[in-house]
């Protein structure tokens, strides 16, 4: 049966990735929204060829109207419907928090009721791309949180645009599907990384890369103890889509590695990958970055039938191939 799903968010690192695992699928044609923001189309400039992609330039946070669009005409979304709407629209570069504020509470506010009113109008299954952050959570040690913990948020810090505004984001799903009889499901994710992150902006994984193959130096913004959760984007897209596919459990499901690794020997591991001089620094931590949570996955393994398989390593080897590749260059020793 042929089905139209949205992704919200879909020129982003993890959104781009969703429309590729969804597009596998020759039934299933695929609507992405974006306002560009943090996403690029470099991302998904590979799937424009499809007759079955659709790209929509748009801020989740406007009214807008799908009916105005030609190019989805083909869709017959009038008869079809929207089976499936997943939102993962919000900006999340780090460096960028202070710029983009506004635009981040909004997205987490408006543009979630926007998209929860597109919901109720197709009768869509809805996903709800939370985060990690609503935990709150030590800066420079690694906790372990369940689905049950509540967490603690400062509602008026530095990056409660985006950790307030991803509890709220929740609440407000979870209310509107009650109220509206929908199936909603929302997925609380942890660290994750692989090609197409974006540079520079305070990512770790893309900026040790980066900095590792230009032989500069690696800095840790923390203690040598310092340790955090690694997820492979495959493994998460693939905790989403699980996620979104069990239609009876709709309570928060966290998706991430339950495995602690020390940042400075990923740091090193990298280093090694890459057969970079760079040297490892020590820094104080940065106000714009979040603590290092560890996921307690036993809901996600019991509910959904989902953990992740991609080993750190193997994870590392095939971004650091990506961003070669990328770069332009073409021997990589591993």
């Amino acid at each position: 049966m042929k089905k139209n799903v949205m992704v919200l968010g879909g020129a982003g690192f993890l959104g781009s990735h969703l429309c590729d695992r969804l597009l596998r699928d020759e039934e299933t044609s695929v609507i992405c929204i974006d306002n560009l923001s943090t996403g690029t189309v470099d991302n998904i400039r590979h799937l424009l060829k499809y007759s079955q992609f659709k790209f929509l330039r748009l801020n989740i946070n406007d009214n807008f109207d799908l009916k105005q669009f030609p190019e989805l005409k083909e869709l017959n979304i009038d008869g079809r419907g929207i089976q499936e709407i997943y939102n993962l629209a919000c900006p999340n570069s780090p460096k960028k928090f202070e710029t983009q504020r506004e635009l981040i509470a909004l997205t987490n506010s408006i543009g979630v009721i926007n998209t929860l009113k597109l919901a109720e109008k197709y009768k869509s299954k809805y996903f709800l791309a939370s985060s990690s952050v609503v935990y709150g959570g030590v800066e420079d040690k690694a906790v372990i949180f369940s689905e049950n913990d509540l967490g603690a948020v400062d509602t008026m810090g530095t990056r409660a645009a985006y950790d307030e505004g991803k509890r709220f984001a929740e609440t407000l799903v979870s209310t509107y599907g009650d109220m509206h009889d929908l199936e909603i499901h929302i997925g609380r994710i942890f660290r994750t990384y692989g090609p197409r992150m974006s540079v520079g902006v305070g990512h770790l994984v893309p900026d040790f890369i980066m900095n590792a193959l230009n032989h500069k130096d690696l800095v840790i913004y923390g203690s040598r103890g310092k340790a955090s959760s690694f997820a492979y984007v495959d493994d998460v897209i693939e905790g989403i889509l699980k996620t979104m596919h069990k239609a009876n459990y709709q309570l928060p499901v966290n998706i991430g590695s339950p495995e602690a690794y020390r940042v400075v020997d990923v740091v090193n591991q990298i280093i090694y990958l890459t057969e970079s001089k760079a040297k490892v620094k020590f820094e104080p931590p940065q106000p714009f970055m979040s603590a290092d949570l560890i996921p307690d996955i036993r809901l996600a393994k019991e509910k959904i039938g989902w953990f992740p398989i991609t080993n750190l390593n193997e994870g590392l080897v095939k971004t650091i191939e990506s961003t070669m590749s990328k770069l332009g260059i073409i021997k990589f020793g591993s």
